[in-house]
């Protein structure tokens, strides 16, 4: 071989190694979430992957899997847990019979405001990451969905309106909710809602302006009380050991983009809680502030439900709740 075609063939096996060891570099995450492309936790996830891209100079890339079509909502957690999925985004209520801390920020009337359900988040958070990483995971961010309210085919006065009517459940304390005022439990997830409205399974439930609105509700229930009684998150978490298999600029690049993903979506959450509503009004929904009785009613049912939750959670479950009212 003469000295010209060996430094080519120096020069295209350097060109080799280089490009494996780029190849080898960049590393694929898949984040499964149980929302449709056009909701903003969707929007705003799609957005944090794209940040991760920027931070992390494309060494790690993050494809989001929208509206259930990776894995159904019930089985993102898990899915995350066993390393299916690197990450992964889930509605914290939902879990609440697995942790009773999961369902804290589900109990109607404890935080009604964004800046209350942050107080909560921030009052929650060390015994979240606690549990998460006796899990395998770590917390990358969460985000509140817009405050709850029922959506129904009549209008709701009182409680006792809701009586026998069937009610879609998608957490432990929203099927509780419809067992405190006489409503028949049904457990329908989001992305099966639309088609239980259809066919007549759901004619009642408790849920945010944005989820009625994804959902087309306004197609199949015509009211909707603003109770305003609670704002639950979504978090978004990592697989740990595939977080530990990151190298540090590439972690810090993720964390940044996670803080900057949660203080994007709680913005976002809040501005657009208007914004569903005038939608929902838009489509031939009437909305409405809920009568005297109907509120005294529901924060009834939340002290029940508090109280009931205390007891189960323990201490664990009263030291936050004190230092949330603190």
């Amino acid at each position: 071989m003469t000295l010209t075609r060996r430094r080519i063939a120096a020069v295209a096996g350097a060109l080799v190694c280089g490009l494996a060891t780029t190849a080898h570099a960049q590393t694929k995450w898949d984040l499964p979430s149980a929302y449709p492309g056009s909701n903003f936790h969707t929007e705003n996830l799609a957005q944090f992957a794209k940040d991760v891209d920027a931070a992390t100079g494309g060494k790690l890339k993050i494809q989001v899997h929208d509206n259930a079509s990776l894995f159904k909502a019930p089985e993102i957690k898990r899915a995350v847990q066993g390393g299916q999925a690197q990450a992964g985004e889930f509605l914290m209520v939902n879990f609440q019979n697995e942790w009773p801390l999961w369902g804290l920020d589900g109990l109607p009337f404890l935080a009604t405001s964004y800046a209350d359900s942050f107080k909560l988040y921030q009052a929650s958070k060390a015994a979240v990451q606690k549990k998460l990483g006796e899990q395998g995971m770590m917390l990358l961010y969460a985000v509140a969905w817009p405050p709850q309210g029922i959506f129904s085919k009549k209008q709701v006065n009182a409680a006792a309106d809701m009586k026998g009517v069937k009610w879609r459940a998608y957490s432990p304390a929203t099927a509780r909710i419809g067992e405190l005022v006489g409503a028949q439990p049904v457990t329908v997830q989001q992305a099966e809602l639309s088609q239980a409205m259809a066919t007549g399974v759901v004619e009642s439930y408790m849920s945010s302006g944005s989820t009625g609105y994804d959902t087309k509700t306004y197609e199949h229930l015509k009211f909707f009380a603003d109770t305003q009684a609670w704002l639950p998150k979504n978090a978004v978490v990592a697989n740990k050991k595939a977080f530990d298999a990151l190298d540090k600029a590439t972690q810090d690049g993720l964390l940044k983009a996670a803080a900057e993903a949660e203080k994007r979506g709680w913005a976002t959450s809040e501005k657009k809680t208007g914004e569903y509503l005038d939608l929902l009004k838009k489509n031939g929904m009437t909305v409405y502030a809920p009568s005297a009785q109907l509120k005294g009613d529901m924060q009834k049912v939340g002290e029940t439900m508090l109280k009931e939750w205390l007891d189960k959670s323990g201490p664990e479950g009263k030291a936050v709740v004190d230092a949330y009212r603190k």
